[in-house]
């Protein structure tokens, strides 16, 4: 799993838990359903970390737990 695949699943996994949508998650977060549909495509790659902590905000968590997950701690070194 790569960094992106994992933090898009944690994002998913908190909407899911809290039944929020998308769009729902962006408007809380104070950017763009499109920003937020984009962050999930698979053909997108990087990720902006200000992205993420706008979504955490909205979301009303932490970075700190939004990253504290087992998924995180196993991700493979990206520099091989």
């Amino acid at each position: 799993m790569t960094v992106k695949d994992a933090v898009v699943c944690r994002f998913q996994q908190i909407c899911a838990e809290r039944g929020i949508k998308t769009n729902e998650l962006a408007n809380i977060s104070g950017i763009t359903p499109s920003t937020v549909y984009s962050m999930m495509d698979s053909n997108r790659r990087d990720l902006s970390i200000i992205t993420i902590k706008k979504l955490c905000d909205g979301l009303d968590i932490t970075l700190g737990e939004f990253f504290s997950t087992p998924a995180f701690d196993a991700l493979e070194q990206e520099i091989k």
